[in-house]
């Protein structure tokens, strides 16, 4: 954003944001990336902006809320059989309000959701919290010195947020509260739900007759005995059937939560509701991730000035431990070491790559027995293979800038981010055509109509045979055709795949959702 002016939006909304998690104050992973960073980019462009996240303090990185002060507003909460105190705190930071609501449930050791022994058994307590908060503090929170009113744009993220919409339907418009409101559910990962036991609704305080938007029954072969009936409560099924719009984290995703393989049981309803179902890709934070100004990197570079990324691959080499060799394909993986990251097809195909003149820079961590095999190849493959297990950014910056090539063989992946920084750092991806992988990376193509075309490659279906045969075609690409490799890193570094650009398409989103009648029964 470097010299460019910010850009308004043209109709400007009060827009609560409610999530489990957002960056910098706690995150687990692209959730709380996407909730750090696109409020910020919607207050950039004049929009008031709330952020309703819990108040976790774990005795280690309480420091996180420093700047958050005391409120002296409380609540009470009817629910789970009793009265709950939360109070707010509030901090004002990027033009944003970052409100944090405080309760018992929030501290304690551990992650977010979970802690070596599992989740949480009283995470649906700690959520149902949440979100009775977050409906009280546009009316409570006087917030620069007024509050945000009944006119909201409520942007509810995942299964954690997804009782808002239900609460809204139900216990606010009734009684002519919230009547100008409206909501949009962001499914980030379709895979978590929010499901617990058909028990447990009258726990939530809802009216009886709304047990139907919850409603949720397990087909036979997923329940535990030939007694259980299979019923359940779904948080995210509430959030899809009562939310006046629903996002998914890319445009392909959005076409495969309505497919039996990518709807994780929910397709059928998803479907139903296409009519009102967007896909908006994640934009990437420019101040992070940018080869430009990027301080964890060795040397700055460009699109106009490549020459600072042969130096970024000489120091990553050198800190790797490889061969300091120029002309030498460097491929690099970083993510979980899991089944959806199609881990296991990398192993399968290591040792044909490995007869090939390359390099390989893994980081990751996860699967004890993929950690493994990543230390034993790396003995076995001491001048080509490198797998660093654990995590760490500053390496994850020097890998995305040193290699040349990034892969990325997802099973589904529902937006992706390390294609994005691949490309703002001119590597190029060679990735799983899936989900938002699919929608970002272009395939490369000599022969376009005004020359040649394309990002990278995306190949499909996800076979070791196909992996294998576009890792080669990048290979040789790299070798021998230099400008047609030039072209793909310029191609990638030019793309705009801010938040500004993301935050245009949900304003579009929000006008669309105010021009309908908002959910009612």
């Amino acid at each position: 954003m470097i010299g460019k002016e910010q850009a308004r939006a043209e109709v400007t909304h009060s827009i609560v944001f409610v999530t489990g998690e957002a960056s910098p104050y706690a995150k687990s992973g692209g959730l709380g990336d996407v909730c750090g960073s696109l409020p910020v980019a919607l207050a950039a462009r004049g929009h008031r902006v709330m952020v309703v996240m819990p108040r976790y303090l774990n005795g280690t990185s309480d420091k996180n809320y420093a700047n958050a002060f005391y409120t002296e507003k409380h609540i009470r909460i009817p629910c789970f059989g009793g009265s709950h105190e939360v109070t707010f705190f509030h901090e004002y930071r990027d033009s944003v309000d970052w409100v944090f609501v405080d309760h018992p449930s929030y501290h304690r050791p551990g992650n977010l959701y979970g802690d070596k022994f599992g989740a949480y058994g009283d995470n649906q307590f700690r959520y149902t919290l949440l979100c009775y908060a977050a409906c009280e503090a546009p009316l409570v929170l006087e917030l620069g010195g007024y509050i945000y009113g009944q006119k909201c744009m409520f942007v509810v993220n995942d299964w954690h947020a997804s009782l808002v919409p239900v609460l809204l339907a139900s216990k606010y418009r009734p009684y002519g509260v919230y009547k100008d409101a409206r909501s949009i559910l962001v499914i980030h990962n379709l895979a978590h739900q929010g499901v617990e036991p058909a028990s447990t609704y009258p726990d939530l305080g809802l009216p009886p007759e709304w047990y139907g938007a919850l409603e949720w029954v397990f087909p036979e072969w997923a329940r535990r005995h030939a007694l259980d009936k299979g019923e359940a409560v779904n948080f995210l099924k509430g959030a899809v059937v009562t939310a006046d719009r629903i996002v998914t984290v890319s445009k392909g995703y959005s076409w495969e939560v309505t497919t039996a393989e990518g709807g994780q049981g929910l397709d059928e309803l998803l479907g139903s509701r296409k009519s009102v179902l967007n896909g908006i890709v994640n934009g990437i934070d420019i101040n992070d991730w940018n080869p430009a100004t990027d301080k964890h990197i060795p040397c700055h570079y460009s699109a106009d000035d490549l020459s600072g990324k042969a130096k970024c691959k000489a120091e990553l080499q050198k800190e790797l431990g490889l061969p300091m060799r120029p002309d030498v394909p460097l491929i690099g993986f970083i993510g979980r070491l899991d089944y959806q990251k199609g881990i296991d097809l990398i192993k399968l195909i290591m040792p044909d790559l490995m007869r090939e003149d390359i390099q390989f820079a893994m980081l990751g961590s996860g699967d004890p027995e993929l950690e493994d095999w990543m230390q034993s190849t790396e003995s076995n493959f001491k001048d080509k293979f490198r797998g660093w297990v654990g995590f760490s950014v500053p390496v994850s910056h020097r890998i995305t800038a040193g290699c040349d090539i990034l892969l990325m063989p997802s099973r589904f992946e529902p937006c992706g981010l390390n294609q994005l920084y691949a490309m703002q750092y001119g590597t190029v991806p060679v990735v799983h055509a899936t989900g938002g992988l699919r929608d970002t990376v272009e395939n490369f193509n000599p022969f376009g109509d005004n020359g040649e075309q394309g990002t990278g490659w995306a190949f499909a279906p996800l076979t070791t045979e196909n992996m294998l045969w576009t890792l080669r075609t990048a290979i040789s690409t790299y070798r021998e055709h230099k400008s047609s490799w030039e072209g793909l890193m310029k191609r990638g570094m030019s793309k705009d795949f801010t938040w500004d650009h993301a935050a245009e398409q949900y304003e579009q989103i929000f006008q669309w959702a105010f021009i309908d009648q908002p959910y009612v029964r």
